[in-house]
């Protein structure tokens, strides 16, 4: 049966794809599950990649006056982008991380050891995305490219680190440049990378208290970011699957280590309290959310491969 959201002829076809860039939003704001990842689940993906990369190539195009066929060049990538999808999904997208921040900020700032147990399960478990997507391809090449990022990983998140409560708006945008890429690569999740750098919950506040000066460098630097990268990553994939899929799970698993739930306030870890029981319950949660993810995704797949 034709999803009924999927359906080119449905009236009902922009408010599937509003549901479909809420998904996706919302779990950009939550460190785990990757909005590749979801966007992939719900059959968007391949379309937001093609439209990031024409909208990219057409921002480039205008810039050629000197031969006088940049406004021509340019119109022609805009016109291919599928803005009936595109459009419905960026508003969900925008709504969801919106409504995710005023949710999120508040339970971060008064429950950090909490959250960081729950995101930490999430990271953990999204570790099988990559690894599944690389399947029998492993070898121990790749094996030991994966520990090594790992190492390194390992090490820069152990360096003392504190949350960055008024950041330079430069380092602010180098920042979102990276995290953006996280929207290219299935299993990497953009929140999570805020919090690798610090820049997490100042990122929620800087949301949810209109920051526009924030917003503003956070914005410009995820544009740049997408148009330096999203292109380059999607030569990178094509090429190079196995190598990026193998670093990427490296540095998750090495990454890990900023999410160790005790921690002092310079980022530096410390031992286990009381509240272990508790906190390894809601580590476990997490990890339960990601697997739900990990199974509608096989599920779905095994359905378009039986189509």
């Amino acid at each position: 049966m034709a999803d009924t959201f999927a359906d080119r002829r449905s009236p009902l076809r922009p408010l599937g794809n509003l549901v479909r860039g809420t998904l996706i939003g919302v779990v950009e704001v939550i460190p785990g599950v990757s909005g590749g990842t979801v966007a992939l689940i719900v059959g968007v993906y391949a379309t937001l990649i093609d439209a990031a990369s024409h909208v990219v190539r057409g921002i480039v195009a205008s810039t050629d006056v000197v031969r006088g066929r940049g406004f021509a060049r340019s119109a022609a990538h805009f016109r291919a982008v599928r803005w009936s999808v595109v459009a419905p999904v960026l508003v969900g997208m925008v709504i969801a991380v919106i409504v995710g921040a005023q949710v999120l900020a508040p339970l971060v700032k008064a429950y950090p050891s909490e959250t960081r147990a729950v995101f930490g399960g999430m990271i953990a478990a999204s570790l099988l995305i990559p690894v599944r997507m690389l399947g029998r391809g492993w070898t121990w090449r790749l094996g030991l490219i994966a520990l090594v990022a790992a190492f390194a990983a390992f090490v820069l998140t152990g360096l003392p680190t504190a949350t960055m409560a008024e950041p330079p708006l430069v380092i602010v945008a180098l920042a979102a440049s990276v995290a953006v890429c996280a929207l290219v690569l299935p299993g990497l999740s953009g929140a999570f990378l805020l919090l690798v750098f610090g820049l997490y919950e100042t990122t929620l506040v800087a949301l949810n208290e209109r920051d526009l000066p924030y917003i503003a460098a956070f914005a410009l630097g995820a544009v740049v970011g997408l148009s330096l990268f999203v292109n380059l990553l999607r030569v990178m994939l094509r090429r190079f699957h196995s190598l990026m899929l193998a670093m990427m799970t490296g540095l998750m698993l090495g990454s890990l280590r900023a999410l160790w739930p005790w921690q002092d306030e310079f980022g530096q870890a410390s031992a286990p309290g009381d509240d272990a029981g508790t906190l390894a319950l809601l580590a476990a949660g997490g990890v339960a959310a990601v697997l739900m993810v990990v199974a509608t995704q096989a599920r779905m797949a095994r359905g378009r491969g039986a189509a």
